[in-house]
């Protein structure tokens, strides 16, 4: 019958396959993410194209054989002193008493003197793996989409990061010297004690070892939930604290604090309670691990002194046997610990390449040619997006901004204003339709020209926690003083900053806090004069200031716009009186565009909104 022939009655039916339970599916699919975890960092510590890193991992596992072979033979040491002293046995050196006393203690020395040598080589191979890793981290979240940032909490993404990169250090440390060495010093330990001895030493050694191992792992597994929980709680109450701190002025404003801190009380309630859970099950760890060992150190030792008292065996051997059992528990009451925390640091590298391997909503195209400005010339064309699928924002929107030209953009709440200024700078990529700049669409050419061309002031600028002249000089990379200085001047800021005690020296404090609205937003129209785009976005660049600064505002990027395209999104309509056209949106489409004069003469939805305005003022 060949091998493609129909099934026969005769034949065996297949095993059936039972469904697998929702925690084998769970434990494949960890077991599985371990793997991958392991396959991702293996490139760190073994680069194609870094011949000295390899190098440096052969030196640091020549010297971590060297210290276990010397570590198994400091007990044969220590026994042939004893032997040597009691006049029993062949010793393994002919160097007296005091001779091997002195050995036994060289030997230490140079266990210890290999292993830190093995960490002093290791050292640059994984603090270059950990600064290679949180740099592609750090770099790969900022080529994330807004979408995905306004989405996530900084709070718990920071702690992703920490946790991760301190899981790589960790499992790089632990993984390779605690272990492999373990399981080379168990070895090798075996194999010394069946030839010594007999094989009676070996099984008691190897079930208590075995029974130990899986304790240990059985009671950890159990211990990792709770740590997970622990986690948690941990990241939830940071990212409480976080947002409360970052909203400080807002919790101020509704006398909230007491409702902050019960929140971030209730927070770390949670934590205290996994916490205590953690600390429990690492007593029971602790104290069966102990019980474990101590019972086979027992037996083997039985063992050792039927043996001395039938004249088999020396003292030393007695002694020998003891100080391999001590050897071994030292490494052993580390595995819990250790194992705990590799898978901990799984966890938490897998939570980190996750985040490395979410894709970037927005990219380049492959080979893409950098933005070519000869005008700035700023096109939408039947422009449609929607920020989700079932509602969209803009239907078909078409707008032309000549090179030069101040184009306004008004409307009511919700209308797509400032959607069309994320459309421009590609924060998203429109569904239907273009952006051109200068007639190149946007998704044709690279990002980082486009955001070049662009020079944005928000609404609400946000400064570094530095000083004005580092926020300033944030504008263009390498600037000089002067640079910096003239900046300011056009931005109608450079004598308020000369009044200050310390100049341009001054800290604006986190988020720029220590600065007046207005202050912030010229520091903010200085930044992006000093990048010196051919493009200006202003969205709403003035709708959270007073008439007063508004008016001083209005004179800075009327400064700012001289020779520039210029799209202003707007939502008081006085403050765009004066631009070349005004563009209104209603419910996502256009509906009238003109000048101030002529939409006014027209009598419709820009007069109605025009009245209104004027109607509030008065």
């Amino acid at each position: 019958m060949s091998a493609d022939s129909p099934r026969t009655a005769s034949q065996p039916k297949p095993a059936t396959q039972y469904p697998m339970t929702e925690e084998e599916i769970a434990q494949a699919a960890e077991r599985q993410s371990n793997l991958l975890v392991l396959r991702k960092v293996a490139p760190y510590l073994w680069p194609d194209d870094m011949p000295w890193v390899k190098k440096r991992v052969v030196w640091a596992l020549i010297f971590l054989v060297v210290s276990k072979l010397i570590s198994v033979v400091i007990p044969v040491l220590y026994k042939d002193a004893v032997d040597a002293l009691a006049n029993e046995g062949v010793p393994f050196l002919a160097l007296g008493a005091v001779g091997l006393t002195i050995a036994y203690g060289m030997a230490r020395a140079m266990n210890v003197g290999f292993q830190q040598l093995r960490d002093a080589v290791f050292a640059r191979v994984g603090q270059r793996a950990l600064r290679m890793l949180a740099l592609e981290t750090f770099e790969h979240i900022h080529k994330l989409s807004m979408r995905y940032h306004i989405t996530r909490k900084t709070g718990g993404l920071s702690r992703i990061i920490e946790r991760g990169v301190k899981g790589v250090e960790f499992l790089l440390r632990f993984l390779l010297f605690s272990i492999g060495p373990l399981i080379l010093e168990l070895l090798l330990v075996g194999i010394i004690l069946t030839v010594l001895f007999d094989a009676w030493y070996l099984l008691i050694v190897t079930v208590t070892i075995g029974l130990y191992v899986w304790f240990t792992f059985a009671v950890t597994e159990w211990r990792v939930k709770l740590r997970r929980q622990m986690n948690d709680r941990d990241t939830d109450a940071n990212q409480k604290a976080i947002d409360s701190l970052l909203n400080y002025e807002t919790v101020k404003y509704f006398v909230a604090e007491q409702r902050e801190a019960q929140r971030y009380d209730a927070a770390m309630a949670g934590y205290e309670e996994a916490a205590i859970k953690t600390n429990y099950s690492l007593a029971f760890l602790n104290f069966g691990q102990s019980l474990l060992i101590t019972c086979g150190l027992v037996g083997v030792m039985i063992l050792a002194a039927i043996g001395v008292q039938n004249g088999d065996l020396t003292v030393g051997d007695f002694v020998m046997v003891n100080a391999y059992m001590v050897q071994l528990t030292v490494p052993l009451n580390f595995l819990g610990t250790v194992y705990r925390e590799i898978r901990q640091a799984l966890v938490d590298m897998g939570q980190m390449f996750t985040l490395l391997d979410q894709p970037a909503e927005i990219s380049d195209k492959p080979d893409a040619p950098a933005l070519q400005v000869s005008g700035g010339r700023v096109t939408l064309d039947n422009v449609r997006f929607g920020y989700d699928d079932d509602r969209q924002i803009l239907k078909g929107v078409s707008i032309e901004a000549a090179p030069g030209e101040m184009v306004a953009i008004v409307g009511s709440t919700g209308s797509g204003k400032s959607t069309i200024g994320r459309l421009l700078f590609r924060f998203y990529d429109v569904q239907g339709g273009a952006v051109r700049v200068d007639g190149q669409d946007v998704r044709d050419v690279t990002q980082d020209s486009l955001h070049r061309a662009i020079g944005v002031v928000p609404q609400d600028t946000v400064l570094f926690n530095d000083t004005i002249g580092y926020n300033i000089a944030y504008g263009r990379d390498n600037a000089t003083q002067e640079d910096i200085e003239a900046a300011a001047k056009s931005a109608q800021i450079h004598d308020f900053i000369q009044r200050l005690p310390h100049g341009y020296e001054t800290a604006v404090g986190e988020r720029g806090l220590k600065l007046s609205g207005g202050e912030k937003q010229r520091v903010g129209i200085a930044r992006t004069l000093l990048k010196n785009p051919p493009i200006l976005l202003l969205d709403e660049a003035t709708s959270a200031l007073d008439s007063e600064t508004e008016h001083e505002i209005q004179d800075a990027l009327r400064q700012a716009g001289k020779g520039r395209t210029v799209l202003t999104i707007a939502h008081r309509l006085s403050t765009v009186a004066e631009a070349d056209r005004i563009v209104v949106l209603e419910q996502g489409e256009v509906v009238e565009q003109g000048t101030h004069d002529d939409l006014l003469a027209r009598n419709g939805r820009y007069a109605q909104l025009w009245q209104r305005q004027q109607s509030e003022g008065e």
